[in-house]
């Protein structure tokens, strides 16, 4: 295994998860908050989940997003 390629490799993947993520979050977000779904002061469980292919890499990263 090459490392430096590897290693480019998760964080470039690790860049797009969290472009992606940040861009539907904040979405959601104000989607809710138009519907009236949100009040735009809440504090929002927030959970991911991460696998990798041909490996046992299963876990959930939990958190939280506050509004205000």
């Amino acid at each position: 295994m090459n490392e430096d390629v590897f290693n480019m490799s998760v964080r470039k993947f690790l860049k797009k998860v969290g472009v992606t993520s940040q861009r539907d979050i904040e979405q959601a977000v104000r989607e809710a908050i138009a519907q009236g779904s949100l009040k735009g002061n809440e504090t929002l469980p927030a959970k991911m989940t991460l696998t990798l292919g041909r490996t046992s890499l299963d876990i959930s990263i939990d958190g939280d997003i506050a509004l205000e």
